[in-house]
């Protein structure tokens, strides 16, 4: 991983040392991480995005699929998903640092069609997510991006030039046809991303996997076999793991208790709730609330 790089970002966190952690940046969906210490497994929904490691090294999970990905690498997610993620390596000597980019498909896709010979999937199913290796021209475009934080005027002329830069090194790189596969769709894959928001956006209603494949335009059989090896997880599995997120933040913020949130995301018995929340988080609502409480302070 190029040190200038590496300077770059230590740089930024140390003079951000005061806002939190990860540090939302100026540039809209660009965020920076550092962690000092390696720690505990967290729940986060990932949207699209290029999850690049400067420093260190990190795990994330999606349902029964593991990545691990270190210095050099970077994580790439296509589809919004629910993710279990760590910071594996870090120390105060040696924290760990990272860059966010989140893709704007939009611009990806008009990279591609721009290319005399655009990359060809060669499965053109397979799953949401990679871990591609990280050097040069890409690692120049991440480094501009963030030494692009100093000079807060130049942010909106010339950001989305880097990122289009970025969208060409990744389709033209050794990792394209993966890229072309995952981020921009096939047209199976686009149908279950289709679904995907649409249960993203219902997630506390009951919604039948009949109703799914309809939005799809698949049988229900293709359509959760499909789903699986795009998201690696049931869309029931992704479902529960939406409403039991957003229960926690609910909670987190004060806005509502064990009972309310259950009822508020979707659970007709707080009981189940409570099981279900338990066995994703490691101990019951109330428990949780106050290891979190206990943490903030």
């Amino acid at each position: 991983m190029s040190n200038a790089l590496l300077e770059a970002v230590k740089r930024y966190t140390d003079q951000h040392a005061d806002q939190q952690n990860p540090y939302m940046t100026a540039i809209e969906g660009m965020a920076i991480l550092r962690s000092d210490h390696e720690r505990p497994p967290s729940h986060l929904i990932m949207r699209p995005a290029l999850c690049v490691v400067v420093q260190g090294a990190k795990w994330t999970t999606f349902g029964d699929r593991r990545y691990d990905y270190r210095a050099g690498q970077a994580l790439v997610v296509s589809v919004e998903m629910p993710a279990l993620s760590r910071v594996a390596k870090a120390s105060p000597a040696e924290p760990f640092l990272g860059v966010v980019i989140e893709f704007d498909l939009a611009v990806m896709r008009d990279v591609m069609e721009r290319l005399d010979t655009p990359p060809t999937p060669e499965d053109p199913l397979g799953h949401g997510v990679f871990v591609a290796n990280f050097d040069g021209p890409l690692t120049d475009c991440v480094l501009r991006m963030v030494r692009l934080l100093d000079t807060p005027r130049a942010i909106p002329i010339l950001a989305p030039m880097i990122m289009r830069e970025i969208c060409y090194w990744l389709l033209s790189g050794p990792d394209g046809n993966e890229v072309a596969r995952v981020v921009l769709a096939n047209d199976h894959a686009q149908r279950v991303v289709t679904a995907i928001h649409a249960l993203r956006d219902q997630f506390t209603e009951t919604i039948r996997i009949e109703e799914l494949a309809a939005v799809a335009q698949m049988s229900p059989s293709a359509f959760h076999r499909q789903f699986k090896a795009l998201t690696s997880m049931t869309p029931l599995q992704y479902q529960k793991q939406l409403r039991l997120l957003e229960a926690r933040n609910l909670m987190a913020a004060g806005e509502a208790n064990a009972e309310a949130a259950a009822y508020q995301v979707g659970y007709e018995s707080p009981s189940q709730f409570s099981r279900e929340y338990a066995r994703m988080f490691g101990a019951p609502p109330r428990r949780d609330m106050a290891t979190l409480k206990t943490a903030i302070v």
